[in-house]
C-alpha cells in the first residue's frame, strides 16, 4: 500500500484502495483518451458556435454530477467530494478571517459564495442550487476578495483560531449514495466524469470558468506559508503542493493542458491536506 508522507492518512487510504478497483485499472485510461479527444473536438465548436451561456448549462451539468453521485460513484468517492464541496469554502473564509469582522457580511446563500450554506441534503439541492458552477466560483471569489495587507495585519488573529467544521454541514445525500448507487466509480473517475459533464454541456465561457478554477490554490499555498512561517516540517510538506501548472501559471491556463487528474490531486488533496494542518497543528506564533 502506499503511504505518502505529506498528505493525510485519509487521503492515503482512499487512493491506495482506488488502485486497486477495476475501474482504475480498466476504465480510468479509456475515459482519459475519450476526453482528450473530446476537449480537442468541442473547444473549436464551442468557440464558433458557443461563446456564452444560453441559461440551462448550470442545470443540465447539476443533473449528470447528481446522477453520478447517486448512482454511480463508490461510497468514498462521493464522501470525499461532498467534504470538498464543504472544506474549500471553510479554508477560504478562515484566510479572509478579520478580528472585527461583522457577522452582517455573512451571505449564507445556499452552495454559493464563500459565506453560504452548504449542507448537501439530498441530490435535488444540488440540482436546485447550482453546485458545481457556484463551486468553481469560490475561487475568482477569494481572488476578489484577498488583501494582502490586510491578511498579514490579521495573521495572529487567523493563527489563533481554526477553521469551522465541515460536520455542521449536512452530508445527507450520501444516504442516498448509499442506497442506490451501483458503486462503481471511484474519486478519479469520478472527477474525470464531472469535468467530461462540463465540457460537454458548458459553453465556452461556463468551460473555461471551471477549467481554469484553480488560482485560488496558489493564494491558500501562499496564505499557509505565511501562517506556518516558524514551522519547518510544514513547509517542507506544503512544498510538495508547489507545482509549476497548478500554483505560478494560473493566470493563463490552457483547456487543451489541463488535467482532470490533476485537479483531484492537486486541488482536493491540498485542500484536505491545508484542513487537517489548521485543525490538528496549531501555528507557531512569532510572540510565543
Amino acid at each position: 500500500m502506499q503511504r505518502f508522507p505529506y498528505i493525510t492518512d485519509y487521503i492515503n487510504e482512499v487512493f491506495a484502495k482506488e488502485i486497486t478497483q477495476w475501474d482504475f485499472i480498466l476504465l480510468r485510461p479509456l475515459l482519459i483518451v475519450f476526453y482528450f479527444f473530446l476537449r480537442f473536438i468541442s473547444f473549436p465548436i464551442k468557440f464558433i458556435l458557443r461563446r456564452g451561456p444560453l441559461g440551462f448549462e448550470g442545470y443540465l451539468i447539476d443533473f449528470w454530477m447528481a446522477f453520478g453521485i447517486k448512482y454511480l460513484a463508490r461510497h468514498e468517492a462521493a464522501e470525499l467530494f461532498m467534504r470538498h464541496v464543504q472544506i474549500e469554502p471553510l479554508l477560504y473564509r478562515h484566510m479572509l478571517a478579520r478580528r472585527e469582522t461583522a457577522t452582517t457580511d455573512k451571505q449564507e446563500r445556499k452552495l454559493n459564495g464563500i459565506d453560504g450554506e452548504f449542507g448537501v441534503e439530498n441530490t435535488k439541492t444540488i440540482v436546485n442550487h447550482n453546485l458545481t458552477i457556484g463551486h468553481d466560483l469560490l475561487s475568482y471569489e477569494l481572488i476578489d476578495r484577498f488583501d494582502k495587507t490586510v491578511f498579514l495585519e490579521n495573521l495572529e488573529y487567523i493563527r489563533s483560531i481554526k477553521p469551522e467544521s465541515h460536520e455542521n454541514f449536512s452530508k445527507a445525500v450520501l444516504e442516498e449514495n448509499r442506497k442506490h448507487s451501483f458503486q462503481l466509480l471511484g474519486a478519479t473517475n469520478l472527477v474525470i466524469l464531472i469535468v467530461t459533464v462540463i465540457t460537454i454541456f458548458g459553453d465556452l465561457k461556463t468551460t473555461m470558468t471551471a477549467l481554469n478554477s484553480f488560482g485560488s490554490d496558489s493564494v491558500l499555498l501562499w496564505c499557509m506559508k505565511q501562517i506556518y512561517a516558524e514551522n519547518k516540517q510544514v513547509q517542507i510538506d506544503l512544498d510538495f503542493f508547489m507545482q509549476e501548472v497548478n500554483n505560478r501559471g494560473h493566470y493563463n491556463s490552457s483547456a487543451f493542458f489541463s488535467n482532470p487528474s490533476q485537479y483531484l490531486y492537486y486541488h482536493i488533496v491540498f485542500d484536505e491536506v491545508v484542513y487537517d494542518m489548521l485543525m490538528n497543528q496549531p501555528p507557531v506564533s512569532k510572540d510565543s
